[in-house]
């Protein structure tokens, strides 16, 4: 296996962990943010507020996104595995 087709095979398995946990972490910080305003604005400054709206805006995204990122990844490790003979001469 050449130099070049390693540094392919990183680039497309850094590709595929960013597509995946991209819309996640948006949730998370879009969700973070408008938390942080609230607190600002209200004056409250509770500890449990800041994690408790991201825990459950992340698990309704991975509702709702889990599908296609497991479709992603799995078409990812399927190619990975149906080249693995390409990739061991």
């Amino acid at each position: 296996m050449s130099g070049e087709m390693v540094i392919s095979i990183a680039e497309r398995s850094v590709w595929v962990i960013l597509l995946t946990s991209g819309p996640l972490l948006i949730v998370a910080l879009v969700t973070g943010l408008l938390v942080s305003i609230f607190q600002a604005t209200t004056q409250i400054q509770e500890q449990t507020l800041a994690f408790v709206p991201k825990i459950i805006a992340v698990l309704v995204a991975i509702i709702f996104f889990g599908p296609w990122m497991l479709s992603r990844v799995t078409s990812f490790a399927s190619d990975i595995f149906d080249n693995l003979t390409r990739f061991i001469g």
